[in-house]
């Protein structure tokens, strides 16, 4: 009879054989390298999208309604989602406003910042910069998860080109979550991270779409489409973990409560990324704020149920 260890290497060696094979055929079957922007734009980017030049990108942006609107709004989208999030919203919104929706930097089609900055400052900078280019001095800005932190900080930073604030299911205090998407997961692991730039099964973009949604039945093949070609978006997932690095804390949640500006806050009650507790904290912390809440909506209200939501939105613009 062999002695154990040398038994115990055998069967280790077999187990990291049988993994190392695994890896190669997932790799095989799942194998989703970047994609150029020139492939997605047909479908991606029909009118009235347009690209525009900002900070070294080719930003793309939607810009509808009537230009004499002296209420523009613009429109920020949360993490790995881009400017079609809106689009229920702006179907109604246009017809009265002006409505900026935009991909930003490291989103959709306008794809990584080239200086691979994701700090919320370069957000921030970002945001008044792509102003300045529509030659729009002030907005109300509404924004959803992580464009609601930016949001935030555009109020916080440039209050004099904040009209309004809309904050809908926003990332604003130390994440909390009940139930994080897979793909948010594997975001954060050093090493599988950098393997995902390369694979991706659709079933994890799957899985993770209805993971957001209050009813997971309301997600269809042409939505998990969607967030699956913008994620292979050249640059994507790359900057997926960078963005990670600038989350929320404690010290920077306290200047919420300096915001001045008329705030609607909007969330759906069964969000299990940014539970709705959060919600209630910010209606305290912002003097004067609206809450309104969604009891059968995720984390995307505006995606889920725009006709419910984009009615909330016109009151308070009224």
């Amino acid at each position: 009879m062999r002695p154990w260890p040398v038994r115990l290497l055998k069967l280790v060696a077999w187990m990291l054989a049988l993994v190392g094979v695994l890896f190669i055929g997932l790799t095989i079957a799942y194998w989703a390298p970047d994609r150029p922007v020139s492939e997605l734009t047909a479908r991606w980017a029909p009118p009235p999208s347009q690209f525009v030049a900002v900070d070294g990108m080719q930003v793309h942006l939607r810009d509808e309604g009537p230009r004499d609107d002296p209420q523009p709004l613009l429109l920020l989208h949360g993490t790995s989602a881009s400017l079609h999030t809106w689009e229920g919203w702006v179907g109604v919104l246009r017809k009265h406003h002006r409505v900026i929706t935009v991909d930003l930097p490291g989103y959709g089609l306008t794809g990584p910042n080239p200086e691979g900055d994701y700090s919320q400052a370069r957000n921030t900078r970002f945001v008044i910069d792509l102003l300045d280019s529509l030659k729009v001095d002030r907005a109300v800005i509404a924004g959803n998860s992580f464009g609601g932190q930016v949001a935030l900080d555009v109020a916080l930073a440039h209050p004099d080109r904040v009209e309004k604030l809309i904050l809908v299911d926003a990332l604003g205090y130390p994440r909390n979550s009940i139930s994080m998407p897979i793909g948010f997961r594997i975001a954060g692991i050093p090493g599988l991270n950098r393997w995902m730039e390369y694979v991706l099964p659709r079933g994890l973009v799957e899985s993770s779409v209805r993971n957001v949604y209050g009813d997971p039945s309301r997600v269809t093949s042409a939505l998990v489409d969607r967030y699956f070609d913008l994620s292979t978006r050249e640059g994507n997932r790359g900057a997926l973990p960078k963005r990670f690095a600038f989350l929320p804390t404690e010290q920077s949640a306290r200047r919420i409560a300096t915001i001045t500006q008329p705030t609607l806050i909007l969330w759906g009650g069964q969000d299990r990324l940014i539970p709705p507790d959060n919600a209630e904290r910010f209606h305290r912390d912002i003097a004067g704020s609206q809450l309104v809440l969604f009891p059968s909506l995720g984390h995307v209200p505006q995606e889920e149920d725009p006709v419910a939501t984009v009615a909330a939105v016109e009151a308070f613009l009224r």
